[in-house]
């Protein structure tokens, strides 16, 4: 086995800074319930630039050592370190998921079973060459599945199915989705439409409205366009949607959404009520693209909630069965419902240069980065 296992780490120092670095750690060695992975390919999720960039002022980056071993560096304000001080100091491995080859496995059966295969795993630390996961952490891919097609099996897919899975456990019937030409929104319009789930996507851009149109999606509205409240409104009242996703955040559309609902629920009042219509509609925020205030113009009666949605806290409330038989989904159709499109592909060492950098985290609709650690 190799004795080299380049790491990327994020670390914010006491002096408010932070330094992102690669290191060359120890090729782990497995205990009995866990397998040792040569990792081949790992997505560049927002959830992962969350924990690279933490809260740094990226204007400020900037690019130091050689072109094999890069370092960035930005400030912190200093407003923001008490939000980090359990990190300050601590190198932090980044990268919530991936895929490679099994190349080491512990004693126990379920290790042993999954020696040569290839898998996915989540866990954190992925941005890096070997890594050490319980048997547990880990996605046996279909044969003549590549660790390219698995990289990203677990963050995105789960993340859509637990949507609709949530949507089903909450008693709803419909789903809105905003940001919804991104690749988890491709996957959750596949998935929509394989289990006759009504899907409305919110859009921003012409070209994206007509990407999800060509793949059949039957409710599509842009919220860039005049008619956009008047749109979403029809399809909410065709549809019976109550319950909404929103990557964005920050800004009015989780307030324009609410309000929408409540005039699709108030066609069906008979009576004025000073506290709007008894239909409860929700909300989900499980992104920050806005990271600006939530803003709630309030004319959407009482019955409403605005909620954070995180895959694990998702998972966690919706049971092992259901999970199982998510997972068992994701494995027999990553190279379908579940496929990830990738537009760059980078070395461990090229996520730590400026041009790469300013590229990916502007976290563009359509743009995604794949990286390769073995590169």
């Amino acid at each position: 086995m190799t004795t080299s296992n380049i790491q990327l780490t994020s670390t914010i120092s006491k002096d408010n800074q932070l330094t992102l670095a690669l290191k060359n750690i120890e090729v782990p060695q497995p205990s009995a319930d866990e397998v040792v992975i040569r990792l081949e390919a790992a997505p560049l999720n927002p959830s992962d630039l969350a924990v690279l960039f933490s809260v740094a002022d990226m204007t400020t980056a900037k690019q130091s050592g050689s072109q094999q071993s890069p370092a960035i560096t930005a400030d912190v304000p200093a407003k923001f370190m008490p939000a980090v001080k359990a990190r300050a100091g601590k190198a932090i491995p980044v990268g919530n998921e991936g895929a490679g080859t099994v190349i080491a496995a512990g004693s126990s059966p379920a290790a042993q079973a999954l020696m040569g295969k290839t898998v996915a795993v989540i866990g954190g630390g992925t941005y890096r060459q070997y890594i050490a996961a319980n048997v547990q952490s880990c996605l046996p891919l279909k044969e003549g599945t590549t660790a390219k097609e698995g990289a990203s099996s677990f963050v995105n897919p789960l993340t859509a199915l637990a949507m609709v899975e949530t949507m089903r456990a909450e008693g709803h019937k419909a789903i809105i989705h905003a940001a919804a030409a991104s690749n988890l929104g491709q996957m959750l319009n596949r998935i929509c439409i394989a289990d006759g789930v009504d899907l409305i996507n919110i859009v921003r851009k012409t070209e994206q409205e007509t990407l999800l149109r060509d793949m059949g999606a039957k409710y599509v509205v842009n919220s860039s366009s005049d008619s956009f409240l008047a749109d979403l409104t029809a399809a909410i009242i065709e549809t019976g949607a109550t319950i909404a996703f929103d990557p964005i955040g920050g800004g009015k559309l989780t307030s324009d959404i609410l309000n929408c609902m409540e005039v699709a629920a108030s066609r069906d009042m008979k009576e004025h009520s000073v506290y709007g219509s008894d239909t409860y509609k929700q909300v989900y925020i499980y992104g920050a693209l806005d990271r600006g205030p939530i803003t709630l113009n309030r004319n959407f009666g009482f019955a409403w909630g605005v909620n954070g949605f995180l895959l694990f806290n998702a998972l966690g409330k919706l049971g092992t069965k259901t999970v199982i038989a998510m997972r068992k989904r994701v494995a027999d159709e990553i190279t379908t419902t579940f496929a990830s499109h990738y537009t760059h592909e980078v070395s461990l060492a090229e996520v730590l240069q400026l041009k790469s950098m300013a590229a990916y985290s502007k976290q563009a609709t359509g743009e995604k980065f794949l990286i390769l650690p073995q590169k």
